[in-house]
């Protein structure tokens, strides 16, 4: 398993502005604080929903990640959005939804990606992501991770001070609700608890749910 530590932050597009140029920016920002390029990245999204065949509506998010190509992960959720099941399976499953079509029908226009440079800064990894609905632009993530930890709650303090070195004050100040829980503050039965994919994973299904919402899709 992979444990890693990240933060997935939503950067705010200045009016005025286009995708591609706030990614040129975010990259010279980057490069200053000494980051190398290494690459790209992609991440994406695609959902099924039931059919009437299988009783009360239910929603299969797959994704995929660049950084684990052999993997697919599907989420499935309930009918009132909560989740109940993640599944990390081989790249077959893709074929699987295939034939389940009688039982799982894909959304039409919810398919969602995260795509851009990927970049190294010692410990750091930083992904610059355009999110992409179909042939529209619906804004930017940045991941930032940090590999020399295994511990969120631990390491919030460095990443936070390194996002706020070139995303300026959008990052907040207080660790975000997945890596408090692995506070022993909050917490004590958690402590020593790490991130997975799965974790990942699941922080961008949440962006991106919120990027189909400000469309009205669902």
């Amino acid at each position: 398993m992979l444990f890693f530590n990240f933060s997935l932050q939503l950067f705010a597009v200045p009016e005025g502005k286009s995708g591609p140029q706030v990614i040129e920016m975010l990259t010279k920002r980057a490069i200053a604080l000494g980051a190398v390029l290494s690459g790209s990245f992609i991440v994406d999204c695609e959902t099924y929903s039931s059919t009437a065949s299988l009783g009360a509506p239910r929603s299969v998010h797959l994704l995929h990640n660049s950084e684990t190509p052999a993997s697919v992960f599907a989420l499935l959720e309930a009918a009132s959005g909560n989740k109940t099941v993640a599944l990390v399976a081989d790249n077959l499953f893709d074929l699987l939804m295939l034939k389940l079509s009688n039982f799982y029908t894909a959304k039409k226009q919810t398919k969602i990606e995260s795509r851009g440079p990927r970049f190294e800064a010692g410990d750091f990894l930083v992904k610059l992501g355009s999110v992409t609905m179909g042939p529209a632009f619906k804004g930017i993530l940045v991941e930032v991770e940090y590999q020399a930890c295994s511990l969120p709650a631990a390491c919030w303090d460095l990443i936070r001070e390194f996002m706020q070195g070139f995303l300026g004050g959008c990052v907040p100040s207080t660790p975000p609700p997945y890596i408090q829980v692995c506070s022993f503050f909050l917490l004590p039965s958690r402590f020593g608890d790490m991130l997975g994919t799965i974790d990942g994973i699941n922080q961008y299904l949440e962006q991106f749910n919120a990027f189909r919402k400000t469309t009205g899709i669902r």
